[in-house]
């Protein structure tokens, strides 16, 4: 997913996906008496001291006293009962303190019970307001607390346009012993280095269970669509070594907002700064040497993405997932058994049919290209932002298969004109220290028309087809019109919302927000 994310605190943050931290304080136990009589304090100590060493023996179980111990002895003294005997006890505190738990099993089981304590979403933005952003509070996009409702029409630029030549042809100075370059993508020793970074350093999830593990492919993909421009893939090598430590990609995407032409606008992706620079606040200087070589495009605009909140969203979009290969998920702990469910259970709850139902649903071929971008371009008129394929070039780019990389499948009428159009990329995690398992494989929802059936039933074919390709799970986001099949009913197709976000930005333009159902645009 296009990523464009830094903090403002000197630490550069280079992944789509927040951090979850836990800012509740351990809080302890206190039983509340009417009696002064020394009898009643010492049944009063003697009540603290077990309620303690309850709290003890959960944390000893955990061996590390983390943020999500502090937090689960906060909620879970909340909940303390009264035994026969009339002692105070923590039931949950209790029962993990007897419980032989790893560290990712209590995890589970605390989220199960509380769910995450980071604030997500619409929320995140408000308290986001609270915090500096001292780097983008320098750059041309809303402030966190702009009204932006307010906002005539489509909107317009942050700040007035300027020309190329008011743009230095000078690149930003970079910290001694660094040096910028341009990667050359068609290279494969280059594509080799891009992978290896962005591998080492880039998105893992929010506990540190899962890493994105773009594949050479795939990087070939987004990297290279047609008209793009080599310059805007930038990187950082150091002087010594010559190896690349950080790591900025654009391309040019025509974007439409609010009703207005398409702009042409650079689709930013890929931040990524090596763990061992990040103290530099080298990503603040990446960011606005990608911006420079954009303006000397005369490129004024920009969209990405980013799982934190900065200034200002325009949107926010929510994760579902449908398990795919339940038993696998779970066993990497990606998803758990639900209470009352056995495995085998679980796997005939999630379980698909072999072949699909719509008729004369096969693979995209180029002949299919025209009428495809057609039909897909007048659906996608209805959203509010939205991507547009200015070529048929551009649309084969980016939908016809490619093994491991793009699936996409079309219906057509007698004539060959496409009625029905499904897609999906794949994008697969590493699991991380698990030893049966080493790759996650994933399916995110791409683009998606149907017209001679329900999209619901496209969806489940959409699902049967991904499941032939070894998938275990299918990501989709709420955006578009999505949420006739996330819908619970009748014919559900059982997707489970996530807890992620994404934020959705443009860059150097000022607009009323926008629902998630009014996008119309999925990023890398």
């Amino acid at each position: 997913m296009a990523s464009l994310a830094t903090d403002d605190k000197g630490n550069e943050n280079v992944t789509t996906t927040e951090a979850t931290t836990t800012d509740t304080p351990a809080s302890t136990t206190t039983t509340t008496t009417t009696n002064t009589t020394n009898k009643k304090k010492r049944k009063k100590k003697k009540k603290k001291k077990k309620t303690t060493s309850i709290n003890n023996n959960a944390d000893n179980n955990n061996n590390n006293n983390n943020n999500n111990d502090k937090q689960l002895v906060a909620k879970t003294n909340n909940n303390a009962t009264t035994n026969r005997s009339g002692k105070t006890v923590d039931p949950i505190a209790a029962a993990l303190g007897n419980m032989n738990l790893s560290e990712a099993e209590k995890r589970k089981m605390f989220q199960a019970m509380f769910g995450r304590s980071k604030t997500k979403g619409p929320a995140a933005v408000e308290a986001a307001k609270n915090k500096s952003h001292k780097f983008w509070d320098t750059q041309p996009v809303p402030k966190l607390d702009e009204d932006t409702s307010k906002v005539e029409g489509s909107g317009g630029p942050v700040h007035p346009l300027k020309t190329p030549d008011d743009i230095s042809p000078d690149p930003l100075k970079l910290p001694n012993g660094f040096e910028w370059v341009s990667i050359d993508v068609t290279q494969d020793d280059q594509i080799d280095e891009i992978y290896t970074l962005l591998y080492q350093n880039y998105v893992e999830d929010d506990d540190n269970m899962f890493r994105f593990d773009y594949s050479k492919p795939f990087l070939k993909w987004a990297l290279q669509p047609p008209g793009y421009f080599p310059e805007w893939h930038v990187g950082v090598r150091q002087s010594n070594s010559g190896k690349l430590r950080a790591l900025i990609t654009g391309i040019p995407v025509h974007v439409a907002v609010h009703g207005i032409s398409p702009k042409v606008m650079c689709e930013i992706n890929f931040l990524c700064v090596h763990k061992k620079l990040r103290s530099k606040r080298v990503a603040p200087v990446l960011i606005q040497e990608v911006t420079r070589r954009v303006n000397r495009r005369d490129i004024w605009q920009a969209v990405y993405t980013a799982g934190v909140v900065l200034p200002k969203p325009v949107a926010h979009a929510r994760y579902w997932h449908r398990s795919i290969n339940p038993q696998k998920l779970i066993a990497v702990e990606f998803s758990r058994l639900q209470p009352r469910m056995t495995m085998n259970r679980t796997v005939r709850l999630y379980r698909l049919p072999d072949h699909p139902s719509t008729p004369g649903l096969r693979p995209m071929t180029m002949k299919d290209v025209p009428s495809a971008r057609k039909l897909l371009a007048n659906y996608l008129k209805k959203f509010k932002l939205h991507i547009v394929f200015d070529t048929d070039e551009e649309f084969a780019h980016w939908m016809l298969p490619r093994e491991g990389v793009v699936s996409s499948y079309v219906v057509s009428d007698d004539e060959g004109e496409v009625t029905d159009l499904c897609s999906y990329y794949h994008l697969n995690s590493t699991i991380i220290g698990n030893d049966k398992y080493k790759t996650l494989f994933a399916a995110y929802s791409f683009y998606n028309v149907a017209n001679t059936v329900s999209l619901t039933a496209l969806m489940k074919d959409l699902l049967i087809l991904s499941k032939k390709t070894n998938v275990d799970v299918f990501n989709v986001l709420d955006v578009m019109e999505n949420e006739q099949f996330l819908k619970k009913g009748p014919d559900s197709l059982k997707f489970g919302i996530g807890d992620g976000y994404l934020q959705y930005y443009l860059y150097n333009w000022r607009c009323p927000q926008i629902e998630p159902q009014g996008l119309g645009i999925v990023l890398l």
